[in-house]
């Protein structure tokens, strides 16, 4: 049913690396293409490439933050988060769904907290919707962190348990 561990492993750290790799690659596109320039849109304005820098969380939630209180959360506190997580996920064995999971809110969350650490903020340029329904002005990393999110969630209710075998 499944794949043995190594081969499960494998893959999950090439989907690390290829989440990390596309939303870097995807960041520098939005600064070298999209910064100082017009909004663009395509499929009949279903998605938007926006360029943005937020200094926020999701949503740019805690933006207007003190600039040390932003970096206590968005930083130290985030970069505890990640590291935990993914120690959890070693240290329980997880597999399969739960483990993709953690994986891609682990590579997602460092990807834009690299960004935290080196400039301060993350390049948003993403926007879609319909009409006068849109999301806010996202990243691929945001996409693996949801992503990431819901596969945790499914895994949780399928199968509450956390151990597996090797």
């Amino acid at each position: 049913m499944g794949f043995a561990p190594r081969s499960s492993r494998l893959l999950v750290l090439l989907a690390c690396l290829a989440t990390v790799g596309c939303d870097r690659l995807t960041k520098h596109a939005a600064v070298t293409l999209l910064a100082d320039s017009q909004d663009r849109s395509f499929l009949a304005d279903t998605v938007r490439l926006s360029y943005a820098e937020n200094t926020g969380g999701f949503l740019s939630l805690g933006a207007n933050l003190p600039i040390e209180r932003r970096l206590v959360v968005f930083t130290i506190a985030t970069g505890v988060l990640l590291v935990s997580l993914a120690a959890a996920a070693l240290h329980r064995r997880w597999a399969g769904a739960r483990l993709l999971g953690a994986a891609l809110i682990v590579s997602g969350g460092a990807s834009n907290w690299i960004d935290r650490v080196a400039v301060g903020s993350v390049v948003d340029f993403l926007n879609v919707g319909i009409g006068p329904v849109r999301t806010g002005i996202f990243n691929v990393a945001d996409v693996a962190i949801m992503v990431g999110v819901v596969l945790l969630m499914v895994a949780s209710r399928t199968s509450p348990g956390t151990v597996t075998q090797d």
